[in-house]
């Protein structure tokens, strides 16, 4: 299973926090959204790099990647997962756990 891939690698890269929001039924954009955190940019870059291996190990070579230079807030589409890692701050600010659950638990 592809999520349960990435979150092992994301958990062999140390990650914090790893959470994932399931959207099926709720979007039609993936199945689930799966949001770690890196303490550095360098992390965040790291781990990116290892989803992307993981992903690349299954066969999927050309995934789109957003943000990998900054290393503040890095996107990775792999299709029924979409990955989101950040440095703490940056996931605090845009707290995407809080926007996507309010959009589908029916609060505010």
């Amino acid at each position: 299973m592809l999520l349960a891939l990435l979150q092992a690698a994301l958990e062999d890269g140390k990650a914090e926090d790893i959470a994932c929001i399931d959207l099926r039924g709720k979007s039609s954009i993936a199945d689930d959204l799966l949001i770690a955190s890196g303490r550095s940019a360098r992390q965040v870059a790291a781990l990116a790099d290892r989803v992307m291996e993981a992903l690349a190990q299954r066969g999927h070579k050309r995934v789109p990647v957003e943000g990998l230079k900054t290393g503040d807030w890095v996107l990775i589409d792999a299709g029924d997962v979409i990955v989101h890692l950040f440095r703490p701050e940056i996931r605090a600010r845009y707290n995407l756990e809080k926007m996507w659950g309010a959009a589908f638990d029916g609060s505010e």
